[in-house]
């Protein structure tokens, strides 16, 4: 299908041509999976957007998921760009879809219609599973479709439709490389398929091995333009100056050798070999500063890896055969793996050790003649010791059999199918880390009195104790880290079985046409367990705990679909049909929900088509919300809102589920207009408005937050903090709750023309435009905890100590495609719009109103959009024969360097890989082949 088809005019599921059919061409309407409805001709009022063969195949993508994620009203998906820094989630290098920003498990993703399992505990579903090589269209369907395809379509649905017929040999090897020469990659795929038994059965047999060599730390020159959004010092309530500036760039309490931080030698740092030195301090700001060494240890050097490491492989096979005319066996197995490896951040504490500077062998005599005898303060990112390394090793098997067919009752032909599938995702987490009893065990360090060696002060209780030191760089033994280091692991297992049968038909007619309708049950059953390492359990590992999470649920799902026209050829217009779903779904741990949709279009004449639907959708709790058992560590990274000062220097947010959670439940509305004019054939166009309204929304409040309720007065909050005896907070204990709300709105637009010019011998060929844009409105976030906020215009990832997800005004892609004999060149622009560091901020640079909690101040809020432009080229050798080439990112723009704080983890580097491309030019190339 050639997907500059607009699919917001296409017709929906229809039957598969029979062989003396001839097939649909691809300038024509197409089909899509819009509804279950099986209907010629049927309108969907379901906004539908559909990328087919040809710009699969023109684009090149290195995995289809990056093509899918640049439609304009897809955004905020994980993909191993911005899963990058991740210890424990098991996300690194996954690849997802997210459609309106509302998260990735609101999107329900399919393939041939059938639901694909989670790859991660959080729902999430991983692209990189599918066999990308079979993929022949990918219908995007925005807007609610829980009643007519399942729970989790909040947002829509994404079906990958596969060429189940495909014969003969098809394969192809790409690569490719950015313009700095990193982050090679190359994928290999081979697939075949042939028909047995005299054409009555077909096998299909498809394997693809890719890899990305990643690229370790951040090696660009825009990462050291990072800013901080830091306080000012010079600011007062009610004094006219704002109270963040975003110049703070460089860090006070923590280098890679250590600093000390308070006490009379503080401002003391240890370089290579241990060698004390002196900081030059600038405008200080809590953990950060102007001015002074703010350069010597930039944020891009402290970060993580800018892409990690990863390999997968993927194997896929089916076959079909026909048991008769009117009945179809058929069996699917597929096994993918992906591996992923990535430093994921420093091992920064700021303010992190405690040291006595009478006991401490290590401590050079003349900083300890300085410090007193008083313990002071240390923070360093432990350049010895280096970054925290992740590991993720995922597999997944697939499993399906079913049969299909048709047969002839009341007067129409009716089409059924029946399956059972079982999906198995096995998920294995590790990571470098401190062990905290052997790292404190370790600093603790003194002299032997008889020999005058250094050794553990514990060395009577512990005799394997190695000594640790934490003054410069290059100062351990090989024996000493190995003793301060441990590899936390944990092991998770998702299992998900389904039976599900479908009926479509046309039983009657009306005064317009057939009445068409679609009914269907479905069993599934999800399931978690898991294992970790035993020190995990106590919470011992400075980060990357792993807690064994274990649990089930059933849910049996019941709908039934109609398509009744109104009105056909009549003077009151060309068209109108009615469409309705309802489904009940009844879970086993939290009840029955009904979910159901209506629809109508209307087209008073050929060129144009009304369209509305207003629909009930629902999210269940998944396994993550309701079983979820883990903890994660801050440093330094919070801010003690109670006592007005630092957290730390180390916080502990453990998180657990709880099954006392209910269903999400959304009210979707969706009005477009599609124009066809007949005096301007190969054009079309639509513009769609919809309205998300999300109640009972799951949400988990974060750690800062449940710290700031309880300055302001929660008991609830403050019996979720855990102190030590100095008051200190140590722990902070969170769950889901149902208690957000979450209003998103916007407007999609898109429009397409296709011509065939012929002004010269030279200039004979087809011109292909396609626009599409969505203009985000809004997205109003109520946990009933904070300030309600709408975050569309902010393009950061994370201000103010609380993680956003970043959601631009104005998402849009254009493109330009000429079609000439073997010859096939494109042209893409796509981009987003200026935005802001955050939303509820006030930019001002004098005359300043007065801060608020929820309104501070700051001197420059603006971020810049960007605009990116890409080129693909296909030449077609021979009939068996084509290569290609991609570029993307043309004109190396690079992406804008955000400002973040006031409080800040160990991986500071601010920017959106959502928004902004980060890895600059791009090159790929390859070729293809047929037989």
């Amino acid at each position: 299908m050639y997907a500059l088809t607009s699919a917001h005019t296409v017709s929906a599921q229809t039957a598969e041509p029979k062989p003396s059919e001839k097939a649909p061409i691809e300038t024509g309407e197409i089909t899509v999976t819009a509804t279950r409805v099986v209907r010629d001709g049927y309108k969907a009022p379901t906004p539908t957007s559909v990328i087919g063969a040809v710009e699969i195949a023109n684009k090149a993508p290195a995995n289809i998921a990056d093509l899918v994620n640049q439609i304009p009203s897809m955004f905020g998906s994980a993909t191993p760009l911005n899963a990058v820094a991740g210890v424990s989630g098991g996300q690194s290098g996954i690849n997802t879809l997210n459609l309106r920003n509302l998260g990735p498990n609101r999107t329900l993703v399919l393939l041939d219609g059938q639901r694909i399992a989670a790859s991660t505990l959080t729902g999430w579903v991983d692209v990189n599973n599918l066999p990308q090589a079979l993929v022949k269209r990918v219908d995007v369907v925005t807007g609610g479709a829980s009643a007519g395809w399942g729970s989790d379509a909040v947002a829509g649905v994404v079906n990958f439709v596969l060429d189940k017929d495909f014969t003969g040999l098809k394969g192809e090897v790409s690569g490719g490389l950015t313009t700095y020469g990193d982050n090679g990659d190359y994928k290999v795929s081979l697939t075949w398929g042939s028909g047995f038994a005299g054409g009555r059965g077909h096998i299909l047999l498809s394997a693809e091995d890719a890899h990305s060599n990643g690229i370790t730390g951040v090696p660009r020159s825009w990462a050291r333009t990072a800013k901080l959004l830091g306080t000012n010092p010079a600011y007062a309530a009610g004094n006219g100056q704002p109270q963040f500036l975003t110049t703070f760039t460089g860090f006070a309490t923590a280098t890679p050798g250590g600093i000390i931080t308070s006490g009379p030698a503080k401002g003391t740092y240890f370089g290579a070999g241990g060698i004390p030195l002196r900081y030059n301090y600038g405008t200080v700001s809590g953990n950060f500063m102007q001015g002074g060494q703010n350069d010597a240890y930039d944020f891009a050097s402290q970060a993580g890896d800018l892409a990690p490491r990863l390999d997968r492989k993927n194997i896929f096979f089916r076959t079909s055969f026909d048991l008769s005319d009117h009945v179809q066996i058929f069996g699917q197995a597929s096994y993918g793996q992906a591996h992923s490896d990535e430093n994921a951040l420093a091992f920064a504490g700021f303010n992190f050790f405690t040291i006595n500077p009478v006991t401490n062998a290590f401590l050079p005599a003349s900083v300890a003649a300085a410090a007193g005898t008083t313990p002071f303060t240390l923070g360093s990112y432990n350049q010895d010791y280096g970054s925290v390394i992740a590991l993720t090793r995922r597999s997944t098997r697939r499993f399906v059999a079913g049969l299909n067919g048709d047969f002839n009752a009341l007067g129409s032909n009716w089409s059924w199918d029946a399956y059972g599938q079982t999906t198995t995702n096995d998920i294995y987490v590790e990571s470098y880390q401190f062990n905290l009893a052997n790292l404190k065990a370790a600093v603790d360090a003194v002299r032997n009195p008889t020999t005058g060696a250094i050794q553990c002060a514990s060395v009577a209780t512990n005799p394997n104790c190695v000594p640790y030191n934490v003054f410069g760089i290059g100062v351990n033994s090989p024996a000493a880290l190995a003793y301060v280091a441990g590899r936390p692991w944990g092991r998770t297992k998702l299992t998900q079985d389904v039976f599900a049968a479908n009926l479509h038909g046309t039983p009657f007619s009306d005064w317009a046409g057939p009445i068409s309708m679609a009914a269907g049950i479905e069993h599934r059953r999800e399931a978690v367990s898991g294992s970790n390492d035993p020190l995990s359990n106590t919470n011992g590992w400075r980060s990357g705990n792993q807690h064994a999470t274990s649990g089930s649920y059933q849910v049996t799902e019941g709908y039934l679909e109609l398509v009744v026209p109104l009105l056909k050829d009549q003077f009151l217009g060309k068209s109108m049909d009615l469409n309705g779903a309802v489904r009940q779904t009844d879970y086993s741990l939290s009840g029955a929900v009904t979910t159901w949709k209506a629809g109508l279009t209307y087209s008073p004449i050929d060129d144009i088509t009304f369209r509305i639907t207003r629909s009930r959708d629902i999210r269940a709790p998944n396994l993550s919300d309701l079983f979820a058992v883990g903890a994660t560590a801050t440093s330094g990274g919070l801010f003690d809102t109670v006592t007005g000062t630092n957290a730390g220097p180390r916080v502990l947010t453990v998180t657990s589920g709880t099954t006392n959670l209910k269903p999400e439940v959304a009210n979707s509305l969706n009005l477009g207009v599609v124009v066809r004019p007949r005096f301007l054939p190969g054009f079309e166009a639509s513009v769609d408005y919809y309205r998300i309204d999300i109640n009972n929304s799951i949400f988990t409040t974060s750690t800062q937050q449940i710290i700031d309720q309880c300055a302001q007065g929660s008991s609830q909050a403050c019996a979720a903090i855990i102190r030590d005896g100095s008051g200190a907070i140590t722990q902070v204990n969170v769950v889901p709750i149902n208690l957000a709300k979450q209003l998103n709105r916007g407007i999609d637009f898109e429009a397409s023309y296709r011509r065939h010019l012929s002004v010269a011998p030279f200039i004979d060929g087809t011109l292909t435009i396609r626009g599409l844009a969505t203009h985000f409105l809004q997205n109003l976030i109520n946990n009933g905890i904070t300030t309600p906020t709408d975050n569309v215009g902010t393009n950061s990832d994370g201000v103010g100590g609380v993680v956003m997800q970043s959601l631009p005004r104005w998402k849009y892609q254009a493109s330009i495609n000429w079609d000439q004999g073997p010859l096939s060149l494109g042209f893409t622009l796509r981009g987003v719009s200026d935005g802001v560091l955050n939303t509820s901020y006030i930019s001002c640079a004098s005359a300043c109103p007065t801060a608020t909690p929820a309104h501070p101040t700051i001197d420059d809020n603006h971020i810049p959009g960007a605009i990116y432009f890409d080129s693909n080229f296909k030449y077609t050798v021979s009939k068996r024969l084509e290569v290609f080439a991609v570029v993307q990112n043309l004109l190396n723009t690079d992406p804008v360097a955000t400002a973040y704080g006031p409080s800040v983890g160990s991986n500071p580097l601010a920017i959106s890989p959502n928004l902004y491309d980060v890895l600059g030019r791009t090159f790929r190339f390859g070729v293809r082949f047929k037989m």
